[in-house]
């Protein structure tokens, strides 16, 4: 299928885009990488009457630290962070969940906004936003706000961002000294969407871990440190609170399996590695 028509609108500036949001609302979509979105446009899925693309705002394309975060921008790729990430070595968890998000090409034109702003419950940087406690920047010609993940994925592909905002960035926190961080999930295929993604956080007393394509949005829970039988009905009980239902790639069951066994090979991985 091909998408249906629309106007294209190459934004000049952030406050063109702003703009051309508050006019048209939720007529409007955002482009930046369209990994996501030119599948659902194809699918006539999504049915904008207008595309604003903010993949060429230089403002936007940039990856830095402040304060006690990595800050993406809207226009910054998920290769150009990955790179970014290994040649620093600065964040554990994020570098073990790049590689996993779709294939090199698709990463060196995806933008890591544009994976949260499209909330896939199986899509890993959602789930390392909400396993880390991040926050989603939102813009628009009014105001900016900051959301915490928490508060931000509502459903499948459902966020609290309004129509006339745009995500301006997002905001990973770096990693804490003595806590160690681990990132795995299970695939059909490498490349694929999981069919259950973990990301665990150990620290001196706690243990944190978020799964995602089990819910119908990444889930975290946080736990004291629990080992041996404690451990595992604490993710005995987290498997069966996370609701997952059959589908065609998998039943419930299984996946209630993978959150207990993976789950906590994560759990163990990211005790490990702590400082």
């Amino acid at each position: 299928m091909k998408p249906a028509p629309f106007d294209y609108i190459r934004a000049g500036s952030v406050d063109e885009s702003l703009d051309a949001l508050h006019e048209l609302g939720d007529e409007a979509r955002i482009l930046a990488g369209g990994q996501s979105l030119a599948a659902m446009l194809n699918m006539r899925l999504v049915r904008p009457t207008a595309l604003i693309d903010i993949s060429g705002l230089r403002e936007l394309d940039r990856a830095e630290t402040r304060d006690d975060a990595i800050e993406v921008g809207a226009a910054c790729t998920q290769a150009a962070l990955s790179h970014r990430l290994s040649r620093e070595g600065r964040h554990p968890l994020l570098e073990a969940a790049l590689p996993h998000v779709g294939h090199y090409q698709t990463r060196s034109r995806g933008t890591v906004c544009g994976s949260i702003a499209h909330a896939d419950p199986s899509a890993e940087l959602p789930l390392c936003l909400m396993a880390l406690g991040g926050e989603v920047l939102l813009r628009s010609r009014q105001k900016r706000r900051r959301v915490p993940a928490e508060a931000f994925f509502l459903g499948v592909i459902s966020t609290a961002c309004a129509p006339d905002e745009m995500i301006e960035a997002v905001r990973f926190p770096l990693p804490k000294p003595a806590y160690g961080y681990a990132f795995d999930e299970v695939s059909r295929r490498h490349g694929d969407f999981a069919l259950a993604a973990f990301a665990a956080i150990a620290g001196p007393r706690t243990i944190r871990m978020a799964v995602g394509g089990v819910a119908d949005r990444p889930v975290s829970r946080e736990w004291p440190m629990l080992e041996g039988a404690a451990l595992d009905d604490a993710l005995n009980a987290f498997a069966w609170e996370l609701r997952g239902q059959d589908d065609q790639h998998a039943t419930a069951a299984y996946r209630r399996g993978l959150v207990r066994k993976v789950g906590r090979r994560v759990i163990e991985e990211a005790m490990r590695c702590r400082g």
